[in-house]
């Protein structure tokens, strides 16, 4: 997929360098289709990694994609200079008059918090739910996840006794739903977070659908019965170096934490580690744009 970013965007010269297709806006518009509109609302601190993580993974089908960024205007970002969000994101003011085709909800490291105690919470929701009539499909991840299950769904999330980081092996659950469309019958994912989900909850649900999960993870891909959500726990779109990135800032920080399962070969942290999970990621994200998003929303919105 030819994803149509500006210019200047740090994460495009990276893209480049990885031979994905970006395209320029002049080429855009000689082009006699319909692109399709992605907003994502980036609640990741580092946000320029998650760019680069998302639109790697946006950009891997025949389709045009529009690609626009979303940040909360009740939260201070720290770890992003001011100018890069001025220049590359926006505001939910100045979008919330828009008809949007798919839209991608970010995880947050923030799940040991209730919800309520967000600061952008009431943002948040007010956002979650303009979208149940100007959106055609979400896609949301990991804490990301766990807010849409809380507030469309009243599914809580709780505590884990440790981290659950590392690679997980899951299980295909629905192999006929469109979303999950040539995945292997096991497949790896990455999985990064504090709290989870009551997967019998999600079982039990009668708007829900448990499409994968994992026995040592958990619930991992969860899609509403409309197909208007999809929910996934863990992190597909990370990298190969991800996982060690965080590993090593939590012992920097004398995080108890432990070393992340069946992640850096021979568990050795000096070893580096494989990516076993780019595939089906890759597959994910061409499903829901391909089968949720464009043949789903309408070419005029009006």
């Amino acid at each position: 997929m030819p994803i149509n970013i500006p210019q200047e965007l740090p994460a495009r010269e990276i893209l480049e360098k990885e031979n994905i297709f970006v395209m320029d806006v002049g080429r855009a518009r000689s082009q006699d289709i319909r692109p399709l509109n992605i907003l994502i609302l980036n609640l990741m601190p580092e946000k320029e990694k998650t760019e680069a993580q998302l639109l790697r993974l946006l950009g891997n089908t025949p389709l045009q994609v529009n690609v626009s960024f979303l940040h909360t205007a009740t939260h201070e970002s720290k770890n992003v200079s001011k100018s890069h969000l001025e220049q590359f994101y926006t505001t939910f003011e100045e979008v919330k008059e828009k008809r949007i085709d798919g839209m991608i909800i970010t995880g947050a490291p923030i799940e040991l918090m209730e919800f309520e105690e967000v600061n952008y919470w009431e943002e948040l929701t007010e956002i979650m739910d303009w979208a149940k009539t100007n959106v055609t499909s979400l896609l949301h991840i990991c804490w990301g996840a766990q807010a849409a299950l809380y507030h469309h769904f009243d599914i809580g999330k709780f505590k884990l006794p440790k981290k659950c980081s590392g690679i997980y092996s899951h299980t295909v659950n629905e192999p006929t739903v469109k979303l999950l469309r040539g995945f292997d019958d096991m497949f790896y994912a990455p999985h990064s977070r504090y709290t989870d989900v009551e997967k019998a909850k999600i079982e039990a649900h009668e708007d829900l659908l448990l499409l994968a999960s994992s026995d040592e993870a958990g619930a991992f891909i969860i899609m509403s019965k409309d197909e208007r959500h999809v929910m996934i726990t863990g992190h597909l779109e990370y990298e190969a170096h991800t996982l060690a990135e965080e590993y090593a800032r939590d012992l920097a920080k004398s995080l108890d934490i432990d070393m992340p399962k069946n992640y850096f070969p021979d568990n050795n942290p000096t070893k580096k580690p494989v990516n076993k999970w780019r595939s089906h990621a890759h597959l994910l994200f061409s499903n829901w744009l391909n089968y949720y998003v464009y043949q789903e929303t309408p070419f005029e919105w009006d």
